[in-house]
């Protein structure tokens, strides 16, 4: 038994009106004006609001209301929705539009009904315009990528950056901030709080941040991860997840996961291990980074786990602070230049991240006073910039801020405050 009509239309009516009563904070993101799109991302991240952005340039653009269609199918009254319902909510746009006008389509987590790539495609051959969001990267996988046959531009959604967090809450950043020692504190509070609770929109809202984000990773835990993907040993699952981010700066076998959770006691194999890894990553929750030194078959095998925000990286941990600041520069730069362009390099030394579009090399260090650290990261680069000719040499650090020329060769250190809004989000 479908979905009944009056259903349908009682969840448009009731979008309708919420939207018209939310301010949104739009985020720098240029739509094509002939292009379909599916966002994609952790839950929570802020998706729904890339829809809501783009329906209110539409209005203010002058397409009437009545001409937009947004449906959210994680509405419990659409819960048992099956793709032969998906049809009738053209039919319930039509009966309530009176016009025969092919109405722009924002569909709000799509993904919980099957088969919905095949309903879009068929909507977007006929020249509709449709608007998708899911957080599941099953929305990316080949046979849905093959059935949208290029119709679709694909767009990760990340948390806020740092700029975009103070633009939420209505601060505005002063061009002579490090110059005045009280705007300079204020800063340094906001990116404070920041780091260690991460960039989902909905944080800046809560006083009791940690619970929040408990809250929200026991759903991506439970739902978007073990119960989504059938998985019977959770305790495995979750030992897996805490493991990662205890782990989070060192490369990763499949193999050295495997022996870890047995350490504890459970048992695991490592096929295991490789399906649980990518529902992790299929969730959003973890950001996987390759070798770029690797011969192809060994770049899947041995990666880097980062965390997507912050916030939930930190439940996990206790001595927080070098973990977090590499986390932060990964999830920064994959933002920045996408995932597959940002890796680490490890062959007799080891790069934190290289970036080929701007042939840039990047250590990560909380602090270089110690002469140990500083000369392991300094060499590390050094070593690198004797065989590759015009590379750009940075390390990232806390606070300390330094230009080194060893034997000619150039390296900022540069504080992540001063990295996050003029190296990253001003420099392109």
């Amino acid at each position: 038994m479908g979905i009944a009509k009056n259903v349908i239309k009682q969840c448009i009516i009731d979008k309708r009106e919420e939207i018209a009563s939310l301010d949104v904070v739009e985020r720098p993101f240029v739509f094509e004006d002939c292009a379909n799109y599916v966002f994609v991302g952790l839950r929570r991240v802020g998706k729904t609001y890339m829809l809501y952005q783009r329906l209110n340039q539409l209005l203010r653009n002058g397409i009437d209301r009545k001409d937009i269609l947004f449906l959210n199918f994680e509405d419990e009254r659409l819960s048992e929705m099956q793709s032969d319902d998906l049809n009738s909510i053209l039919e319930v746009h039509y009966e309530m539009s009176g016009s025969d006008t092919k109405p722009i389509l924002f569909f709000d987590e799509i993904q919980n009904v099957n088969h919905w790539d095949k309903f879009v495609r068929r909507l977007a051959d006929s020249k509709y315009t449709i608007y998708v969001t899911g957080s599941n990267a099953k929305m990316l996988s080949s046979d849905v990528a093959t059935t949208l046959g290029g119709r679709f531009l694909i767009y990760d959604v990340f948390p806020y950056s740092f700029e975009e967090q103070l633009k939420a809450r209505n601060v505005d950043i002063d061009e002579d901030w490090k110059f005045s020692t009280i705007q300079q504190s204020k800063m340094n509070a906001y990116f404070s709080e920041y780091f260690k609770y991460g960039g989902l929109p909905e944080i800046i809202n809560y006083k009791d941040k940690r619970s929040m984000l408990q809250s929200l990773y026991q759903k991506i835990y439970l739902g978007d991860i073990c119960a989504r993907n059938n998985i019977r040993n959770s305790k495995v699952m979750g030992l897996l997840i805490k493991k990662l981010a205890e782990s989070v700066k060192q490369p990763t076998s499949y193999n050295r996961l495997q022996n870890i959770i047995k350490s504890t006691g459970q048992s695991v194999t490592v096929n295991t291990v490789i399906d649980y890894l990518s529902f992790a990553v299929d969730s959003w929750l973890i950001l996987p980074i390759e070798n770029g030194f690797a011969k192809i078959g060994e770049r899947e095998s041995v990666k880097k786990y980062y965390f997507i925000d912050n916030g939930i990286l930190n439940l996990f941990l206790v001595d927080s602070e070098t973990s977090l600041l590499e986390n932060f520069v990964a999830v920064t730069l994959c933002k920045k230049y996408g995932r597959e362009n940002v890796v680490y390099l490890k062959g007799d030394k080891e790069i934190d991240f290289y970036i080929d579009e701007t042939n840039t090399a990047i250590q990560v260090s909380y602090s270089i006073k110690d002469d140990s650290t500083r000369n392991r990261e300094v060499d590390a680069l050094y070593r690198y910039a004797q065989t590759n000719r015009d590379v750009k040499l940075m390390i990232v650090t806390w606070e300390e801020k330094e230009h080194l020329v060893v034997d000619g060769i150039s390296i900022e250190v540069v504080p992540i405050l001063d990295w996050t809004l003029d190296f990253v989000h001003h420099t392109e």
